[in-house]
């Protein structure tokens, strides 16, 4: 794809060691100007580092913040290399025209198999075992651990992860419930409950694979876990501000959770360097990991080739399907034409203003296509090519336009 830019001057920027694969995937296209930072960076020194960046890499570390983008005229587009946007300003990209692409489904097995290998480990009380076998202690002692099959598990969420979950759990032999906030469809002999009450009394596993918001903030509180089983397991791989540890670990403390695996805290560490506290830290049968549930060689190889391929589309065809910010826009590609794309405030007129100042130039539209959100509006414009210089100047001095732009 020849764009009117030159793909040599587009200045990649990836950060937090993403997938070669996704470096591998701008180069087969033609892309060789990227620069790539191992870790994460501060908002000061990523305000320095995006100023000549037209794409911006990275992953759940990395705050993009209103200023940060503010800094970054240049920028197109920012992939999230993970399944999270919440380290994002999504509200100033969206008033910056600036596309979000992330990779919801990219991780799904990795969560759901640890889910699987996390409830095994818990029922089998496997963690104090080993601890004590490390430490020269022999505890061969089968009360109190159990097969998964016959149990029952209740999944909070039955998304992309939930569902996964549920069939995994099922071809274990474990019984499967679920709740989430819209009907949905069970696969295999999963049966939707329909309150969270119902849920965790009914589960021997419960398991959270819910988005943050105020209605899932502290969802598993000190009533929650009291409505539990005597000796449940519970496990959360979704976000860190679900769940209350403080009264998680009360509960494990007096014996009425039997174990608990957590992933994702409320506060996590910058880096690797960087130490890491828990209330949950020393507590018996308590799987601690460092937010590494998506995080095996295939879901990251995945999840690179799923952005990079968003945002090479955005770049070369205008494509803004998988967008959170910039409302999804799909035009197939016609011969001799040029292409324009045009993001603008949402208000009444400017298609019809549109349509009016390439009329008054002559200029034949040879196809087009608006999509909207409560924010702004995209267009993606197909001319003829002998006037397209001009009907950019015409596009660009039209109120209410954010950025204009002859992609070729």
């Amino acid at each position: 794809m020849l764009t009117s830019y030159p793909k040599e001057k587009i200045n990649i920027l990836l950060l937090e060691n993403i997938s070669k694969r996704a470096i591998e995937e701008f180069r087969r296209h033609g892309y060789d100007n990227i620069s790539t930072v191992s870790g994460a960076l501060s908002e000061s020194e990523l305000i320095e580092a995006v100023r000549n960046a037209h794409i911006l890499g990275i992953r759940s570390k990395t705050k993009v913040t209103a200023s940060v983008l503010e800094s970054a005229e240049k920028l197109l587009a920012v992939g999230a290399f993970c399944i999270g946007t919440n380290q994002i300003d999504l509200r100033a990209a969206t008033e910056r025209g600036i596309a979000v692409f992330n990779a919801p489904y990219s991780n799904t097995r990795s969560v759901a198999e640890l889910v699987i290998g996390s409830s095994i480990m818990l029922i089998r009380k496997i963690p104090d075992r080993n601890i004590a076998a490390h430490k020269g202690l022999w505890l061969k002692d089968s009360k109190g651990c159990y097969e998964l099959r016959g149990k029952t598990i209740g999944i909070i969420g039955y998304g992309n992860i939930g569902s996964q979950v549920s069939v995994l759990a099922e071809a274990m032999g474990l019984n499967v419930i679920y709740h989430d906030v819209a009907t949905k469809m069970p696969l295999g002999n999963a049966r939707q409950v329909q309150s969270l009450t119902e849920l965790v009394s009914s589960s021997d596993i419960v398991t959270l694979h819910v988005p943050s918001d105020g209605s899932t903030r502290n969802m598993i509180d000190e009533n929650a876990l009291s409505q539990m089983r005597e000796g449940a397991i519970l496990i959360n791989y979704s976000r860190g501000d679900v769940v209350d540890l403080e009264a998680t670990a009360r509960a494990v403390t007096a014996g009425h959770l039997a174990g608990v695996a957590v992933d994702v805290f409320p506060k996590e560490p910058e880096s690797n360097d960087e130490g890491f506290t828990s209330v949950l830290q020393g507590l018996p049968n308590v799987l601690l990991t460092p937010h590494i549930g998506g995080s095996t060689e295939e879901a990251q190889e995945s999840i690179g080739i799923d952005v990079s391929s968003k945002l090479i589309s955005f770049l070369e065809t205008g494509s803004s399907n998988g967008s959170l910010t910039v409302p999804s826009v799909a035009l197939p590609q016609q011969e001799k034409t040029h292409r324009i794309l045009h993001i603008h405030e949402n208000v009444p007129g400017v298609l019809g203003e549109m349509n009016m100042r390439l009329s008054d130039l002559g200029l034949n539209i040879l196809g087009q296509y608006l999509k909207t959100n409560e924010t702004i509006g995209y267009v993606i414009l197909d001319v003829e090519i002998s006037l397209s210089g001009e009907a950019v100047e015409a596009l660009k001095s039209i109120n209410g336009t954010i950025r204009t732009r002859l992609l070729y």
